[in-house]
């Protein structure tokens, strides 16, 4: 049996960190579907960036658009609703399967609304109501100014994928959120059957860390947040607010770890996916991290529920001089401004295209 299958069979997603239009038209998406058990996939404004310029297969699209008047953002949504509504209809089956706890895929507001709540949360309603597809998450980064959008998504139906959560504080503060987001619905009278992720970022903390600390330490303290955060999850869903929503019929807000791909090229190329199973939690990782787990990956058990030894872990980094706390502000800033360059890549990317199409025709 395949890893991948192993991994699913625990109950854990298994969900793709990418999407082009050529997978989509070439079948390399089906097959991965088929032969490794792929049941979501996440996109974002790099994935997209890379897309678009390393590819020709939007070119007749984006001449199409031009001439309709389109040009910028607009543009560029239209490209991507295609995409990931597409996408989306290909898991539909796995969505209808699971009552809508799995199948879904994702879409980014804006990067630019990072710091901006009332434009974030009117971007995710028409976003949502323009790809018209029960399992599409709209995306919005769990910043301060991301809370109280991800709160009024909720409350409006969206489905929400919060998006740059680093730390456990960052987590608690967007799973409050969601919870809010549920309670107005049903103190409105309304279905609190509203699906969301909680997307915790991984391997950004060994990148910025594995340079500053022991070899002993090395490479251990993305999973340590993550059994961190882990643990935190399972409380919610233990307490008795949440016990309150779900007997209202609200569902949880699924945890999702996210830049699952090694960044060190000491360290293994599966590292974060077989240390992170855990039943209904989601492992979202690039195509090479996923082929190389199918090939070579192995299971060990799942994550502790109570987050195992990472609280002596995590001891160890303050040892070092690590502040966890400012390192996590400091991952999430640098995480919207990534996603701000990349957007104004592909927004000039897709300008560029524009004016050479224009010109050729």
């Amino acid at each position: 049996m395949k890893a991948t299958q192993e991994l699913r069979d625990l109950g854990q997603s298994l969900w793709l960190d990418n999407i082009t239009r050529d997978m989509l038209d070439n079948g390399k998406l089906k097959n991965y579907i088929d032969e490794f058990s792929v049941t979501g996939l996440t996109s974002n404004p790099t994935i997209f960036e890379h897309a678009i310029s390393g590819s020709k297969s939007y070119d007749a699209e984006i001449a199409r658009l031009t001439k309709t008047g389109l040009s910028g953002e607009a543009l560029f949504f239209e490209l991507a609703v295609q995409d990931l509504t597409r996408a989306a209809d290909l898991f539909a089956s796995v969505h209808q399967r699971t009552a809508g706890v799995d199948g879904f895929v994702s879409l980014e507001v804006s990067p630019l609304l990072a710091y901006d709540s009332e434009k974030s949360a009117a971007a995710a309603k028409l976003l949502h109501s323009k790809a018209n597809r029960p399992n599409l998450f709209i995306k919005i980064p769990g910043t301060r100014e991301g809370v109280p959008a991800i709160e009024e998504a909720i409350a409006s139906g969206v489905a929400i994928n919060v998006t740059l959560l680093f730390s456990r504080e960052q987590y608690q503060a967007s799973a409050d959120a969601y919870l809010r987001g549920l309670e107005r619905r049903v103190a409105a009278g309304l279905n609190p059957d509203i699906r969301s992720v909680a997307s915790v970022f991984v391997s950004r903390w060994d990148k910025a860390t594995m340079d500053k600390v022991p070899g002993s330490v090395r490479d251990k303290l993305g999973i340590a947040i993550s059994q961190q955060i882990y643990k935190a999850y399972r409380d919610l869903l233990e307490s008795d607010r949440w016990q309150r929503l779900a007997n209202f019929g609200g569902r949880p807000q699924r945890l999702l770890f996210a830049s699952t791909g090694t960044k060190d090229p000491k360290a293994s190329d599966v590292l974060y996916i077989g240390a992170l199973a855990a039943p209904n939690t989601i492992n979202t990782m690039p195509e090479e991290t996923l082929i190389a787990f199918s090939e070579h990956g192995q299971l060990g058990g799942a994550l502790p529920r109570n987050g195992g030894n990472c609280e002596q872990v995590l001891a160890d980094f303050g040892k070092a001089g690590i502040d966890l706390g400012k390192l996590a502000e400091d991952l999430q800033c640098q995480g919207a401004r990534s996603f701000d360059d990349s957007w104004q890549k592909l927004l000039n990317a897709i300008q560029t295209k524009s004016k050479t199409l224009q010109e050729a025709g």
